[in-house]
């Protein structure tokens, strides 16, 4: 007989690290596009794909074929060693698809910490400069360098420093969080008055759309102004496109929407259709200062992984997935829009193409944020059968991940079951 979620939960407790985080005591043993089923046979509607990797969805049928068909011929004699055709296929194909005019080139990795790390490194040796700007509420891994990037303490740096030196980070353009555009830039001129010179910088690296940050978008002329700055001293301007990349935000990639070009993309997550697999794709000007063997890795662009990301690659056009996501953030905008009419605890509702958050808040007042209430949400969505993510600098934002894939009945099932959600919790609220 198969053993019960409570089962696994227990054995879970004695075998694996604490600090790896559980948002539900639950443990799948199938999925399919947008569903999951658990252990003891109950269904969930999926709306974290993984955490933004499953813009695809569960075991797409094309990604499965083309995963099965290279298992067939081999799995890893690692590029470095004995080359294979397909890692250079897939590097031209996200070369092409890069918003890059200059000749560009791919690196494969396995983990989006790692594709930040190698694209600081190709940063660092292309300038012969060290010091890097990322921004508060940034997220760019757990390595030591990715936590030192990452513009959060809690639960990422707390015990872990000391962390690499040169790291300055600026404030995030989030008008509700009150941060405009001008003040955003002003803080970049203040490092470089107060801090470190511009011509010591080596890379400026931020999400278009943070992820962990709690999806505050930066405007198309925040980025363009730091595209200018870049460009005025000679800095790396390094964007990450790993929760936002591969069709999440209705453009390929999010930057798209700015009409910016930046030096450096790091990918990972739905690149690969949920497999792992993580790239740094740019400006070959900078990749041509690395030395051959200072850049890849053992497991670095798995044969498996790139076959499922030619797969993933194939269907941008051919199930149109830009324009999926578009159609579902509208459609998920409008109706979260609608729940927040009748919940004051929804203080916001944004997002962009299918990246699409609400922040709660007590009494729809900005300054109070709920995180509280949030993980409550998170819960006891769970029970009720849809798996929902938060995140956020003040720990108070549910982010909608949902498969591109996903059908409009399932995402619509998921909805109803949030309003369920949030009007027992409205009715259920704890004393203070």
């Amino acid at each position: 007989m198969g053993q019960t979620n409570q089962q696994w939960h227990e054995r879970r407790v004695d075998a694996v690290a604490q600090g790896v985080g559980n948002a539900l005591p639950v443990y799948i043993e199938r999925a399919r596009n947008a569903e999951l089923w658990d252990v003891e046979g109950r269904r969930y509607i999926d709306f974290a794909s993984g955490i933004a990797v499953l813009n695809t969805g569960h075991n797409h049928p094309a990604v499965i074929e083309a995963v099965k068909a290279q298992l067939e011929c081999f799995t890893h004699p690692c590029f470095q060693v004995t080359p294979y055709g397909n890692y250079i296929e897939l590097a031209e194909r996200l070369n092409a698809l890069v918003p890059i005019a200059d000749a560009c080139q791919t690196l494969f990795l396995s983990t989006g910490a790692e594709a930040v790390e190698n694209a600081i490194k190709v940063a660092r040796i292309a300038t012969g400069r060290s010091a890097v700007i990322a921004f508060r509420g940034a997220f760019h891994g757990r390595t030591l360098l990715g936590m030192a990037l990452t513009g959060k303490v809690q639960p990422y740096k707390k015990g872990y420093g000391p962390f690499p030196a040169g790291i300055y980070h600026a404030p995030y353009p989030a008008a509700w969080l009150g941060v405009s555009d001008t003040q955003a830039l002003a803080s970049l001129a203040g490092i470089f008055a107060a801090d470190v010179a511009p011509d010591d910088v080596a890379a400026i690296i931020i999400e278009p759309v943070q992820g962990e940050g709690g999806f505050y978008a930066a405007s198309a002329h925040f980025l363009q102004q730091l595209r200018a700055l870049c460009d005025k001293h000679g800095i790396v301007l390094i964007v990450d496109e790993i929760q936002s990349g591969f069709c999440r935000t209705g453009k390929t990639f999010a930057i798209e929407h700015a009409g910016v070009e930046p030096d450096l993309i790091t990918m990972a997550k739905s690149l690969a259709g949920g497999f792992p697999l993580a790239a740094v794709v740019g400006r070959r000007a900078l990749f041509d200062k690395a030395l051959p063997g200072g850049l890849g890795g053992t497991y670095a662009g798995s044969p498996v992984a790139i076959a499922a990301a030619l797969a993933v690659t194939d269907l941008i056009e051919r199930e149109q997935l830009n324009e999926k996501a578009r159609a579902m953030g509208e459609h998920l905008i409008a109706r979260l829009t609608q729940l927040a009419a009748d919940y004051p605890c929804i203080g916001d509702v944004r997002g962009v193409g299918a990246m699409v958050a609400i922040e709660l808040v007590e009494a729809g007042d900005p300054q109070r944020p709920d995180p509280a209430l949030t993980q409550r949400l998170v819960q006891e969505a769970g029970r009720q059968g849809l798996v929902l993510l938060s995140c956020g600098v003040r720990a108070n934002v549910i982010r909608f991940l949902i498969p591109l894939t996903a059908e409009k009945e399932i995402v619509d099932e998921g909805l109803n079951i949030l309003s369920s959600c949030l009007k027992m919790l409205q009715n259920t609220r704890p004393a203070k």
